[in-house]
């Protein structure tokens, strides 16, 4: 019998709570662990401190999710090159099996030429496995506003009212680039319009060359915005994608990843980790 697949909370999932409200709720609804966002908080930046509380709450830290987000390109420095080994050597102090990672910026021009070299030189020297993350377009209704002069400015940055723009190198698909273990995220899938099942299989499935590593559990109603929403309030295939992983010899970890800001208090923001909880649980069931 395969073993159970562990389900951790993002500790984005709490924001604007901080770091260690995300562990007292891992703890207290039955979490296997949390997924680390390395962010603006001082905590979640600190090995020692991070640490100090998984200790103290019991909760060991699943992956670690790198600091490259728009709002997070001056944490541990401006530099992504060293930002991404300092990521690996926190997941191994912390015993995470995974670090998270964006694919780079287009503007990260010598940090997108070695990116997959550096990538397959982390993963060499460590246990730790680098999931590279699908993203998704910068898109026009979003960006440039609403009408026929935002398609025209749309076009002439090379993108389409469709694609939108890539604001990564070499695109938002990961499977663009050459990796081992890749990271899917469905409310990505659903910004971008891809094609979730088609790319769970791209990435492979299962088996000791399976890429598909680490699974963002939420949810997307294909918005112009990256939404994160509770599994099964939206149109991914957020089921079928638990199943496939639970019928495969998928070994590693997924982590809710939802938006639960808008909580009016803490009972409704208790309810949407309780219900991303047990939807997890009922469709990894092996």
């Amino acid at each position: 019998m395969r073993p159970a697949i562990k389900v951790g909370l993002s500790t984005a999932s709490v924001y604007p709570l901080r770091t260690e409200a995300a562990f007292e709720y891992a703890a207290r609804l039955g979490y296997d662990g949390v997924e680390l966002m390395v962010w603006a908080e001082t905590v979640s930046q600190d090995v020692d401190a991070i640490a100090k509380l998984s200790a103290t709450y019991d909760v060991p830290v699943l992956s670690v999710h790198a600091p490259c987000l728009l709002i997070s390109q001056r944490i541990w420095g401006a530099n992504p090159i060293p930002k991404l080994e300092r990521s690996v050597r926190a997941a191994e102090a912390l015993g995470a099996q995974t670090v998270v990672v964006h694919p780079p910026f287009r503007w990260q021009r010598r940090y997108a030429e070695g990116f997959t070299d550096q990538v397959a030189e982390l993963e060499a020297s460590s246990q730790v496995m680098v999931a590279v993350e699908n993203m998704f377009p910068f898109r026009a209704d979003r960006f440039f506003g609403a009408g026929q002069s935002s398609i025209e400015r749309m076009r002439r940055r090379g993108g389409s009212p469709g694609t939108g723009i890539s604001a990564f190198a070499p695109s938002f698909d990961p499977l663009d680039g050459e990796h081992a273990h890749y990271t899917l995220d469905l409310s990505h899938a659903a910004t971008a319009g891809t094609d979730a099942i088609e790319m769970a299989r791209r990435m492979g499935i299962g088996g000791p060359d399976g890429g598909l590593v680490h699974l963002h559990l939420c949810d997307g109603s294909g918005a112009a915005t990256d939404e994160h929403l509770v599994p099964g309030h939206g149109s991914q295939p957020a089921a079928e994608i638990c199943q496939m992983l639970a019928a495969s010899d998928f070994a590693g970890h997924v982590i809710l990843e939802v938006t639960t800001s808008r909580a009016r208090n803490a009972a409704e923001r208790e309810q949407l980790l309780v219900e991303s909880l047990e939807f997890a649980r009922e469709h990894l069931l092996r």
